[in-house]
């Protein structure tokens, strides 16, 4: 797990620090061209998983030992950043290495056909005179790139997609606030052997002309399993897109390998309130995932904080979609004025060609703290990938409050709640969200309810005067079982009025 809140204020510090003079001529240093095309990334990584796999160089002991509070005394001056004083549509900062970030990543910027490496300079940060000295020499380079642009207010370049640490890199559409990442490549999670974190180890930035809505960067993957080159084209918003086309190189036969991963957070809510003593109602980046499958469903499975590790596979072929959803949105839901959960984006995923057989898979590891990352979701083919060979895919990734399809979905579970009865039993509450096409009598609505053991009542529908959805109650008793999977829908006249709810309960 990682310790995202950590790495997300120290995001954060950066760009709320005063700007302080520098010392030296402002602006990122680059050094000699070299001629660059799309061609140049896919035959680099090509080659590299050729060869067997040889971690870069180390930055000198002095910075890898920085404490994280001696870490936030550096940070990148927003008047050096990258086609600053230009008519560019863009800005982009960099990062400091050390702390979680050891190794540099290579930035490139390119322009008419050429690219140029960002070299390493001390001068484009500010510090306290609380950082200590750190040893200055060639394996120093930067750990990451954020980029900016005029969001809300011409002249006022906001924040809006971070790239560092790892495969991993965060977005929000304007006016949101940094929550869960995604990743250009999962391997082997939550195998008995351990996970696999391949590495972005250089980037390519195309310069946008001005007026642009977009930037392009290109990507060079490398890790001990197998390499890959990416290319993103980014978008912001209200809705922040990201176009991804990515080929991956396996060194040796890919047997797990997850396509478009993403990672989030999930503490409690109204499922599990009783197991955290907080003052707030609910802690959680993401409270569902959401699957449009092949076969033209909708599922919504509410997220867990298990006791112990636990891996769903929900088996599809040529899967519409898949996200990390965000649905309470309402402040009451968290009432965290630090934190602003209820303000963190959702993510949609949507495949840009078939993906064929394989499952959409989700992993929830128990945490007992909100500096977590315990949750992932990716798609995992069916088919391997063999030593030498190659895998093509391309999706686009949609960061926003309501980032997933609307037109022609059914009704949306909005929330879910349980606990238990004191004459024994557990009920759950799977709230609905209104809408013109539920009808008034909700008697003509179908129960859909099942589950895989234990006793389960017949269920009943009735309105929730807040929201004016239906709410579909019903307990159960879990005898002796420690684990039952739920599958409840509404439905109407023989065709589906709601998603197709599904949960997993374990014992406490």
């Amino acid at each position: 797990m990682l310790r995202r809140e950590l790495l997300k204020s120290l995001v954060a510090v950066a760009a709320l620090r005063p700007i302080v003079l520098a010392a030296q001529e402002p602006g990122l240093q680059s050094g000699a061209p070299t001629a660059f095309d799309a061609q140049k990334v896919r035959m680099r990584a090509k080659a590299l998983a050729e060869k067997p796999y040889a971690p870069r160089p180390l930055i000198p002991e002095s910075w890898r030992n920085l404490s994280y509070d001696q870490y936030r005394k550096i940070w990148f001056d927003g008047r050096n950043a990258l086609w600053e004083n230009t008519d560019g549509p863009q800005r982009v900062d960099v990062f400091p290495p050390g702390l979680y970030f050891p190794q540099p990543v290579e930035i490139n910027v390119v322009e008419n056909g050429s690219a140029r490496p960002l070299k390493f300079d001390m001068g484009v940060f500010d510090s306290t005179d609380k950082f200590p000295d750190v040893e200055i020499d060639e394996t120093l380079g930067y750990s990451g790139l954020r980029l900016r642009a005029e969001l809300e207010e011409p002249g006022i370049f906001q924040e809006y997609a971070v790239f560092q640490g790892a495969s991993y890199f965060r977005g929000i559409g304007t006016g949101e606030t940094y929550g869960l990442s995604a990743r250009g490549l999962a391997l082997k999670t939550a195998d008995p052997e351990g996970e696999e974190f391949p590495d972005f180890i250089a980037f390519w930035l195309e310069t946008p002309q001005p007026g642009a809505p977009d930037v392009v960067l290109h990507a060079l993957l490398d890790g001990p399993s197998c390499t890959g080159a990416y290319r993103f084209v980014i978008t912001h918003g209200k809705t922040l897109t990201m176009q991804v086309e990515a080929e991956i190189f396996a060194r040796e036969t890919l047997t797990h390998i997850g396509i478009a991963p993403l990672t989030s957070m999930f503490l409690f809510d109204a499922t599990m309130r009783e197991r955290f003593s907080d003052f707030r109602p609910a802690v959680h980046d993401s409270d569902g995932l959401m699957i449009h499958n092949g076969a033209g469903e909708t599922i919504w499975r509410p997220l867990a904080n298990p006791k112990n590790l636990q891996i769903s596979a929900f088996t599809d072929d040529d899967p519409r979609g898949f996200g990390l959803m965000q649905r309470a949105r309402a402040f009451r839901d968290f009432a965290d004025l630090e934190a602003l959960y209820h303000n963190r984006p959702a993510l949609w995923v949507t495949p840009g060609e078939g993906w064929g057989p394989g499952a959409v898979t989700l992993v929830e590891i128990p945490a007992d703290l909100e500096i977590y990352d315990n949750i992932v979701s990716y798609w995992r083919p069916a088919t391997p990938v063999p030593a030498g060979e190659s895998h093509q895919m391309s999706y686009r990734l949609d960061w926003a409050d309501d980032p997933a399809p609307r037109t022609g979905m059914p009704l949306r579970v909005s929330d879910t709640a349980m606990g238990a009865r004191p004459e024994g039993g557990i009920v759950v509450a799977i709230d609905f969200e209104g809408r013109e096409d539920v009808p008034d009598d909700l008697s003509q609505l179908d129960i859909i309810l099942r589950s895989s053991t234990g006793e389960l009542s017949q269920g009943l529908v009735q309105r929730n005067p807040e929201t004016g959805g239906p709410r579909l109650a019903f307990t159960f008793h879990p005898q002796e079982a420690d684990l039952v999977e739920f599958r409840a829908q509404l439905r109407l006249q023989d065709a589906p009025l709601s998603e197709i709810w599904l949960y997993r309960w374990t014992r406490a």
